[in-house]
């Protein structure tokens, strides 16, 4: 027997989410098809939840996929009987299992969710992948991007959208709302939480800071979480903002006889601005990230009263410059 969506019940978690989307239309657009990551936790649980209850507002098709790492004896099991409730329910569901390729890392782990949710999203025609990320994942990140001396950019990472590759968009809708807040969701739509045993484990950085760092900052500043969340989104806008205008001033640059950046151009910008402007001109161009070391060493050789030279870049990329012009060398042909 097929049972219907129990989660439609309407609340005022699906008030507030439904007046984020109206203020945010392109984050889970009007009659789109959405890949929702689900894994069977609190906060993935509790996206379903929510997104049943707006989807005859909103007119989505809703596609779940769930990846199994296969890191616990138990997780077969589990994706079995997630698949197995969503199939009662009348909900499409599609499982894959990790063949041992995110090598039990993090990191590994993710580039193989990320990967599976692309393709995945490209056999559906589904036009956005959807993730339960919170304020307190975000809160996470920030923590530790900020212990890693991360840039700028590092500390605005976790953003409300971003483009997964294809034309597929990752959006992430719940971070407005806390993990705290998910696990309330979870209880008043009497959705089931499959556990996940490894979100225990401290030998994960992430677990560490989760269990041990952000309780002491609750109880030192309650709310941290959802503050530190706002501030990551400040530092998102921000950046935007910043990258429009350093796109303008490469436009200025540009302008002018001959390929390439004017140097002299370059050369009245402040440095903090010289160093973005030319930081942006070079990974977009070649596809490849500029240390922070690298990029002010070859500042140094661009500014006044240094003559025309060379810079190889990597990747069989050089930068050639003269007293008026930077020009950027692709790498050569290979010989046929």
């Amino acid at each position: 027997m097929i049972l219907p969506p129990q989660a439609t019940a309407w609340s005022r978690e699906h008030l507030r989410l439904h007046r984020s989307l109206q203020r945010q239309p392109a984050l889970l657009p009007q009659g789109a098809a959405l890949l929702l990551a689900v894994s069977g936790g609190q906060d993935s649980m509790a996206l379903l939840g929510l997104l049943l209850g707006l989807q005859r507002l909103h007119g989505w098709r809703l596609v779940l996929w769930h990846g199994d790492h296969g890191w616990r004896d138990a997780s077969a099991r589990q994706a079995a009987e997630l698949v197995r409730w969503c199939a009662q329910r009348g909900l499409m569901v599609i499982s894959d299992r990790d063949s041992g390729e995110s090598a039990a890392s993090e990191a590994g782990a993710r580039a193989w969710r990320y990967q599976r949710l692309l393709q995945r999203a490209r056999e559906q025609g589904c036009s956005h992948v959807v993730t339960g990320h919170t304020a307190s994942d975000r809160a996470e990140t920030l923590l530790l991007h900020l212990a890693r001396g991360s840039h700028r950019r590092g500390l605005a990472s976790l953003r409300t959208q971003r483009s997964l590759g294809d034309g597929v968009a990752l959006s992430r809708p719940l971070l407005l709302f806390s993990r705290s807040e998910t696990a309330q969701i979870c209880r008043d739509l009497d959705l089931p939480i499959w556990l996940d045993a490894s979100n225990s484990d401290r030998r994960f950085s992430r677990n560490r800071l989760r269990h041990e760092v952000l309780p002491v900052l609750e109880q030192l500043h309650p709310g941290a979480a959802r503050r530190l969340s706002g501030t990551a989104e400040r530092l998102s806008r921000e950046h935007e903002v910043q990258l429009e205008w350093q796109r303008i001033a490469l436009q200025w640059l540009a302008s002018g006889e001959g390929d390439g950046l004017d140097r002299q151009r370059l050369n009245t910008l402040q440095p903090v601005n010289r160093a973005a402007v030319l930081h942006l001109w070079l990974s977009t161009t070649t596809g490849r990230p500029c240390q922070a070391r690298q990029l002010e060493d070859l500042l140094a050789h661009l500014g006044p009263g240094h003559g025309p030279g060379q810079w190889d870049l990597g990747g069989g990329w050089q930068l050639h410059w003269d007293r008026s012009r930077l020009v950027l060398m692709p790498p050569a042909e290979p010989a046929p």
